[in-house]
């Protein structure tokens, strides 16, 4: 095999952007592997505690800021997005309806690490067979997706697509922040991007300003052991008595930092129909979930990221929903109903909601969202 020139790579690089936007991904751009520096803030945070009880954070260090380790004879690596954004999200009319469920918009369609991880090895498929053809050999490439301990959110910045924001996630200028990340390590040493994006963030604080349980510590520095959505996907114990009341009906996930956003504002929806709402995520009472066994719940969930917390922690969410929403006579009963059917954990959780729906008055989410618009300027209406 006659090893590939610079025009040749570049031709292919070319080609990759053509091939991935047939795929479906919105960006792709080219990292080198220089992440050594991201290693000191990292193993800070994780000396803080910060990674709550995700044990496996601490684990492939090395790996993690080398990633010809974790796929030799790696080069460079191809980062992807794909947006999720689904039409008609409805995001201030679920979380002013606290006798509703609210889902995180990147969960209300099929499981992306499906998705992306398919279309990723069809990339590289396309990148193996293109390679035989015209060097006379195949390429070795790995595809990616929050699935092994890669920094993906540095790797696309140094790729191009855009930069990291003060609530951790990835920006981009056009689209904001509504896509999922995916790599493809790979050894053939592709033209990778030079210049990283702006930081444009400027002096915006609104992501730290509007989580609701102080998650964000300081800018770009998250504590998961306040963030709802670590608590309600990723924690598999107790939930702190004073956070329960700041998750209101958010039951998997959160999008707060993200609707706030300056850059979301402008985002468009994806027409990609693997991300559209799932019907039975459509409006659904928080008492109709409560109620559904084990069975149903798995039936309901197959093909979807929210089947990965199982049926307790999502007894365990939907408990400390209805307790934080109206006492009406159906969530007191389905509470009653539900306890002792699942677990000690679900148990607490279900005997916390009886209280707050006997003994305190609920404020409802309505008015608790307007009290967080006029402190951050977040549009209550903004569908």
């Amino acid at each position: 095999m006659s090893a590939p020139s610079e025009t040749d790579l570049s031709e292919l690089a070319n080609l990759i952007r053509q091939w991935s936007k047939a795929l479906g991904f919105a960006d792709v751009g080219f990292s080198d592997l220089r992440l050594a520096h991201h290693q000191q803030a990292f193993e800070q945070w994780l000396n803080a505690g910060f990674h709550g009880t995700m044990s496996f954070l601490e684990r492939n260090g090395e790996l993690r800021f080398r990633p010809e380790l974790l796929h030799p004879n790696t080069v460079s690596i191809i980062s992807v997005r794909m947006d999720y954004l689904p039409h008609q999200a409805r995001f201030a009319s679920d979380l002013d309806d606290d006798s509703q469920a609210y889902i995180s918009r990147y969960a209300v369609g099929r499981d992306y690490h499906k998705v992306m991880r398919k279309r990723l090895k069809q990339l590289g498929d396309k990148i193996q067979h293109y390679c035989i053809e015209h060097f006379g050999e195949s390429s070795d490439a790995r595809p990616f997706v929050d699935s092994a301990p890669v920094l993906e959110r540095p790797i696309a910045e140094k790729a191009g697509l855009g930069w990291i924001g003060k609530h951790s996630l990835l920006l981009n200028s056009d689209s904001g922040s509504w896509f999922f990340l995916g790599e493809l390590m790979i050894n053939l040493p592709l033209p990778v991007n030079e210049t990283l994006a702006v930081n444009q963030c400027g002096d915006c604080v609104a992501c730290l300003k509007i989580c609701p349980t102080n998650a964000i510590v300081e800018p770009y520095v998250v504590d998961a052991n306040r963030c709802i959505s670590y608590l309600t996907i990723e924690h598999d114990g107790a939930i702190d008595t004073d956070l329960r009341p700041l998750m209101g009906n958010r039951i998997y996930g959160c999008d707060d930092c993200q609707l706030i956003c300056p850059w979301n504002r402008e985002a468009e929806p994806t027409d990609e129909a693997d991300y559209q709402h799932r019907p039975v995520w459509q409006p659904h009472d928080l008492v109709t979930l409560m109620g559904w066994d084990e069975t149903t719940f798995l039936n309901n969930t197959a093909g979807s990221p929210i089947r990965r917390i199982g049926y307790e922690r999502w007894q365990r969410n939907i408990a400390i929903a209805l307790g934080n929403g109206p006492s009406t006579d159906a969530a007191v009963a389905i509470l009653k109903q539900q306890r002792g059917q699942v677990s000690d954990l679900v148990d607490e959780h279900i005997d916390w909601a009886l209280q707050q729906l006997q003994i305190i008055p609920t404020q409802s989410r309505k008015t608790a969202r307007l009290v967080r618009s006029i402190r951050t300027g977040l549009p209550r209406d903004a569908d």
